[in-house]
């Protein structure tokens, strides 16, 4: 079948987007689902820092790629073997595809499937598979298994989870990343107990779910930090506690001070070392230091070893939120539905596929939290 999708044909490009235009909407082909795949009518994708990160180039994909990789839609046409979705289903996208039989999928740790890593690093699907042609014939890599900016994909059943119909699809796209690594990184990698003080350093969509997690988890002390005084007032009006500017030399001092010797768990959503660093200082004794930001890989922090040991510190990396998909999701959107995750108040604006690249400029000057490409 031939659709509408938003091609990424090299990388880095230069900024503004509104100029370079990285992205192309240009006529796709699509092949029809093989085994284990789906073939599904986007509903809506949002623009997300990841996706940014391929076009400014911090991570190296192949190309000519569709982008997109936080997604919500409508199944079309079940493939071969795929036997539990029926078209009409409403379904979401996770973005690291699973095998199911690796050591990290036995393990419980979806998020580091190997062979899932293996096919998001070569633009396929999990299978190996390729089901995208520009018009010219050339073959078109697959982002994150998913390639959201398109108005139809095929997809892994390995790629997908099925949910509710009760919830708008727009909000239903900001569960396959921004939500599910946020609050992941909240209930799952940190396990942040009720009463405990939590602090996030960058509030994009990842960072100000984080909040929105760590108020749902019952957490005593929600500090929000950010360069950005109206993403730290959003913050706030979604339960944190204390607001704090990172431009501010003091600030770590100064949270420090707020909680007695630093919180018990600091995140880091900013994708920076110098706003690791600042997570890092925050971090009361004996406790955890949490990044989901994805950092430039030439990027360097500076610890000192001995106050890891002296002070029992816990430094870890959180990828999807150290979720398991099919189980994290629904009861994310279960949270949702009952009033405990906000995640609608994340959403800054929706607009056609026709405006990507202006929509990658607002979100490379900080000027949205989410904005979702609706179909």
């Amino acid at each position: 079948m031939h659709m509408r999708a938003a091609v990424l044909r090299s990388s880095p490009v230069e900024r503004p987007f509104a100029r370079t235009r990285p992205l192309t909407i240009e006529t796709v082909t699509l092949d029809p689902p093989g085994r284990d795949e789906v073939l599904v009518k986007m509903a809506a994708a949002g623009v997300c820092h990841s996706d940014l990160s391929v076009i400014n180039g911090d991570r190296l994909r192949p190309t000519p790629m569709v982008l997109g990789h936080e997604a919500s839609a409508v199944v079309v046409e079940p493939g071969p073997g795929v036997t539990d979705l029926q078209p009409g289903d409403y379904v979401v996208m996770s973005f690291i595809p699973t095998c199911g039989h690796c050591m990290p999928c036995l393990e419980g740790r979806a998020q580091l499937c190997g062979p899932g890593q293996a096919a998001n690093g070569a633009g396929t699907l999990i299978s190996g598979a390729m089901r995208l042609r520009c018009d010219d014939g050339t073959d078109t890599y697959h982002h994150c298994g998913v390639s959201g900016f398109a108005e139809y994909a095929v997809i892994s059943r390995r790629s997908i989870v099925k949910i509710t119909k009760d919830i708008s699809l727009v909000d239903a796209a900001l569960f396959g990343c921004a939500v599910m690594t946020g609050v992941g990184a909240v209930v799952n990698t940190c396990g942040v107990k009720a009463g405990q003080s939590v602090a996030v350093v960058g509030l994009g969509g990842v960072g100000l779910s984080s909040i929105l997690g760590a108020v749902a988890a019952g957490a005593d002390r929600v500090i929000a930090v950010d360069i950005s005084q109206a993403k730290l007032d959003l913050a706030m009006t979604l339960g944190a506690t204390d607001a704090f500017l990172a431009t501010d030399p003091e600030a770590a001092e100064e949270i420090r001070a707020a909680t007695g010797g630093g919180v018990d768990h600091a995140l880091e959503m900013a994708g920076s070392a110098p706003a690791f660093e600042l997570a890092y200082k925050i971090t009361k004794r004996g406790g955890t230091t949490a990044s989901a930001g994805l950092a430039n890989p030439n990027a360097r922090i500076s610890l000192s070893p001995v106050h890891i040991v002296a002070d029992e510190r816990v430094i870890k990396g959180s990828y999807q939120g150290s979720c398991v998909p099919p189980r994290d999701i629904p009861r994310f959107i279960a949270l949702y539905q009952r009033g405990k995750l906000p995640v609608d108040k994340l959403l800054s604006s929706t607009g056609p596929l026709e405006e990507i690249n202006e929509a990658f400029d607002k979100l490379d000057r900080g000027e949205v939290v989410r904005h979702v490409i609706t179909f």
